[in-house]
């Protein structure tokens, strides 16, 4: 079985950050959000293995694939062998921009 090199853009890691920072704040509680996060991260390490999957997105950037994550987080990424590059981890109504590779917010 192949296996992929999976890795997170600068952005992807901030936005990480960022629903951590979220989730601690709305549910009061550091445990929950790491744990989120950690089941995040646990699911952007299984594309390890199968890393052809979501939805192909070649309207905003060639290559693009989105997939969804617990019903409020959408991973924008890009499979280029031997990489799967992570570029963003949107959440609760983030937007993929086309014009510059960034998320624009609508929530958190």
């Amino acid at each position: 079985m192949k296996h992929w090199h999976v890795r997170l853009s600068d952005e992807a890691e901030d936005d990480l950050a960022h629903i951590y920072r979220f989730v601690r704040r709305k549910s009061a509680s550091t445990t929950t959000a790491r744990n989120y996060v950690g089941r995040i991260r646990a699911f952007l390490d299984g594309f390890d293995t199968f890393p052809e999957r979501g939805t192909v997105r070649d309207n905003i950037r060639p290559g693009l694939r989105v997939v969804g994550f617990e019903h409020r987080v959408s991973v924008a990424f890009v499979v280029d062998a031997p990489d799967v590059i992570i570029l963003r981890v949107l959440y609760a109504g983030q937007q993929f921009d086309s014009d510059d590779a960034s998320a624009r917010d609508s929530e958190p």
